[in-house]
């Protein structure tokens, strides 16, 4: 697929760049003790680094590292996460996160943060860097990347942002063929008030979201999910080997079955 665009085209773009370094620098003095809060808050319940960096893909296919804040233990299976994904790709599932069923690899406090989004603010750095924009679509892996037909590559005809029109149009009720045509109708149609808008409306779809992720591990009382335990190395590892069995059972089996064999397991 042709991602080139004109010179012209580009410099229309300015605004999205003006309107992102704008409303960052509007809100650092907001974000700042939060972020602070945050970091001490992963240090006290887990032992290693405070942020999580991974590649991914942004615009035109280019590859950058990403950051979060990590909310995973430290060598957690990734194993379980491409399975799930692999599954979303491969069904009209809806795109539904494996935490809301107690996801074993999730340090205390975790699921908060991603229902949230507040495990993603560390992105304004990739954002501030020009990697990423504060709207647009989620910057994929690459493992992902490989497996997109070549139409679907058109949605990285812009900058992947924090929040998009996926994010805010029920993100948890869309299949993974939805998340991709909204992400191209916004790469065409993207505008200065449409950015606005979209941001406006994150704040109300992430308070959805957390109650959507409540209301769904109430539903799944015996899923596996680690202890709260504050910075115990012997904890993790434990955590870290059932993470691993389970993803095993998970890739073998399918859905359906890891959640029934986690429960005879009685890790």
């Amino acid at each position: 697929m042709d991602f080139s665009i004109e010179a012209a085209q580009l410099q229309d773009l300015r605004w999205k760049r003006t309107l992102d370094v704008i409303l960052i620098l509007l809100a650092l003095p907001f974000l700042t003790p939060l972020v602070l809060l945050i970091a001490v808050l992963i240090r006290s319940v887990s032992t290693g680094p405070i942020l999580f960096r991974q590649e991914r893909i942004g615009y035109l296919g280019r590859r950058f590292m990403c950051f979060k804040f990590r909310t995973m233990f430290v060598y957690a299976d990734a194993g379980m996460h491409r399975g799930h994904l692999q599954h979303l790709m491969n069904s009209n599932a809806p795109m539904v996160k494996m935490d809301s069923r107690g996801d074993p690899r999730i340090i205390p406090f975790g699921v908060l943060l991603r229902a949230s989004g507040l495990d993603e603010l560390p992105q304004l750095i990739n954002v501030l860097r020009g990697e990423m924009s504060l709207v647009g679509p989620r910057p994929c892996l690459p493992y992902e990347y490989d497996k997109y037909l070549p139409w679907q590559k058109e949605r990285f005809g812009t900058a992947p942002g924090l929040t998009g029109l996926w994010q805010v149009s029920g993100k948890n009720k869309t299949t993974f063929v939805e998340m991709i045509q909204m992400d191209i109708k916004y790469v065409k149609n993207k505008s200065f008030w449409w950015d606005l808008g979209i941001i406006l409306m994150t704040i109300p779809a992430l308070v959805i979201q957390m109650l959507e992720t409540r209301l769904a591990r109430k539903a799944f009382p015996f899923s596996v999910r680690p202890k709260p335990s504050f910075s115990n190395r012997a904890v993790e590892s434990h955590s870290f080997k059932k993470a691993s069995l389970v993803g095993a059972i998970h890739a073998m089996d399918g859905e359906d079955v890891w959640i029934r064999k986690e429960t005879k397991l009685n890790l």
